[in-house]
């Protein structure tokens, strides 16, 4: 394989072999469960809280600890495992995620449980992008791989699903430390069984793998991301540490890039921003997860506290979405062939924005069947969109660099949510807060606390009373809807210019070999002539988050 050599290998397992699906069963039960790791744990929160007594900012960052760690780390991972063994880091993350999860199982104490998790968010990283770049070697065929990269994306899509569900069940009949406590065994099965039948591989060992690079990037995607969610969780960019962390992490990665451009042997290849098909779906990426986590977390404000479901209730109208991402990840290798990169990508989106102006229908009465559509078009457009553009950017980088372009993707991902809970929530709050400003008979120091968030309304409206206090009430739900709407149009608005952006992409899925020079000739469809031992791959998935739908990727390329 151009510029990846393979160590290692089991008989029958080396790239293309036999066992290829085996290796596949194995990398995807790695997957479900650092997805499940994402969400398994909320449900639990309020048995966290019950037994351990965690401060506000303890609890922010149990639940936070993870999900930080892990989006820094995965650069620093990512390109090491292409230096040192993609396989060698994978079976070091197994053992350090089976270890946290025994440690945060048994945590007496919210700082036991704080460093636990952000031991889990170390695992995780180990394991995300060398799992992505083991199958990009173990699958040379881009028909095979972009298979392989729809069932490991569906598989993404199941554990986001199964997490909330799992943990409710596991803290129902046992204890909380119980959703840490399944990982143990399966690590301990799982790491020799990978041990045996993963083979090794890894990039271009040329020159010294870059420490102080690795470490910048770490800290500046940490403080980026920290920034971010500070944000989100309402504190303005004046706010110091907001600000502080934002300023710190900009200038690090500033830092980074000009110190990448200037080695001769750089840990990511700044170069591929160049290229307009790599730059395009990082972008889409962000784009994409932008809209659906933020969307999502107005979503489930507005079903529990407008239309007064139960959260059981909730995650019920919320499943139709992750099965529609399972779906589109299941048939995405097919999609892909049959429309290419760039139509797949804006088809993806625009279904998408077809979908969240559906939902602008949605008032202060419930509509299932209209929920239900918009909520099936939302995660299908969502999950097709991302299979593409993941899959659009994994093949514009040299298979040397697998593990640094998995990680640039796992990053884009989680900045994209970060960002969506930022920015669609600042549009919330600014469209909701004016409508509380002059409610008849509610003083003004209880519409000020109104106007932080519906919740909070509702709370203020019970202690008044009252005539004063329904009037509260029915202002509060009048502008949260009001606010859903105004939301609604702007991330439509965004999901539109993704499609635009999107018409930059290769029309034809490439399945010329990787790391070769092109033939100036148009795009060489991806038709399923006789196969040859195709060597470009492409791929990466992410982690899933709470409620959010699985990434995925698959092989492609072509200008």
């Amino acid at each position: 394989m151009t510029g990846t050599t393979m160590t290692g290998a089991r008989p029958g397992v080396r790239a293309g072999g036999a066992n290829r699906w085996v290796i596949l069963v194995v990398l995807c039960v790695s997957l479900l469960f650092v997805a499940l790791d994402a969400t398994v744990l909320h449900v639990a929160i309020p048995s966290v809280t019950e037994d351990l007594r965690p401060g506000s900012v303890e609890l922010l960052w149990i639940v936070d600890a993870y999900p930080l760690v892990c989006a820094a780390l995965l650069i620093l991972f990512g390109t090491l495992g292409d230096r040192v063994g993609r396989r060698r880091v994978l079976l070091l993350g197994y053992a350090i995620f089976g270890a946290a999860s025994a440690v945060a199982a048994l945590a007496e104490s919210a700082p036991v449980l704080i460093a636990a998790r952000a031991l889990l968010g170390i695992g995780g990283a180990m394991i995300m992008p060398a799992t992505l770049s083991i199958l990009r070697v173990v699958f040379p065929d881009r028909r095979e791989r972009a298979t392989a990269i729809g069932i490991w994306t569906a598989v993404a899509a199941i554990g986001a699903a199964v997490g909330p569900v799992l943990g409710g069940f596991l803290v129902q009949h046992f204890w909380w430390g119980s959703v840490f406590l399944i990982n143990i065994p399966l690590m301990a099965l799982i790491l020799p069984i990978g041990r045996w039948i993963v083979p090794e591989s890894r990039g271009s060992s040329d020159g010294p793998w870059d420490v102080l690079g690795a470490l910048m990037a770490a800290g500046g995607i940490l403080a980026v991301v920290f920034g971010v969610k500070r944000l989100g969780a309402g504190h303005g960019i004046a706010d110091g540490r907001t600000l502080a962390a934002l300023c710190l992490g900009t200038a690090l990665l500033i830092v980074f890039v000009r110190r990448q451009r200037r080695r001769a042997h750089p840990l990511i290849d700044i170069r591929l921003f160049s290229r307009p098909a790599f730059a395009t779906s990082v972008g889409c990426i962000i784009v994409a997860m932008l809209a659906l986590v933020g969307l999502e977390l107005i979503a489930v404000q507005y079903l529990q506290l407008v239309l007064g479901l139960s959260p059981l209730e909730t995650g019920m109208r919320m499943l139709p979405l992750t099965f529609a991402a399972m779906a589109a990840g299941a048939t995405g290798s097919y999609t892909l062939r049959g429309l290419g990169p760039r139509r797949m990508v804006c088809t993806g989106f625009v279904l998408t924005a077809g979908a969240v102006l559906l939902l602008v229908l949605m008032g202060q009465t419930d509509w299932p069947s209209l929920m239900f559509v918009s909520f099936v078009m939302l995660g299908f457009g969502l999950q097709t969109t991302l299979f593409a553009a993941y899959e659009s950017m994994l093949s514009e980088a040299p298979p040397e660099r697998a593990g640094g372009a998995a990680a640039i993707g796992e990053t884009s991902y989680q900045l994209g949510a970060g960002m969506g809970i930022a920015l669609l929530g600042s549009v919330m709050n600014a469209a909701y807060a004016p409508g509380l400003t002059s409610v008849g008979g509610v003083p003004a120091k209880a519409s000020a606390a109104a106007s932080n968030s519906l919740g909070e309304a509702y709370d203020v409206a019970g202690r008044l009373g009252g005539p004063a206090g329904e009037a509260l009430r029915t202002a509060a739900r009048n502008s949260f809807v009001h606010g859903l709407h105004v939301t609604l149009f702007v991330s439509a608005a965004l999901l539109l210019l993704g499609a635009v952006a999107g018409l930059r992409l290769p029309r034809i899925m490439d399945c010329s070999v990787a790391g070769q020079e092109r033939e100036p000739e148009p795009e060489a469809a991806c038709e399923p002539e006789p196969r040859k031992a195709q060597q470009l791959s492409v791929k990466l998935p992410s982690p899933a988050r709470p409620g959010d739908v699985a990434t995925v990727e698959s092989g492609r390329t072509g200008h």
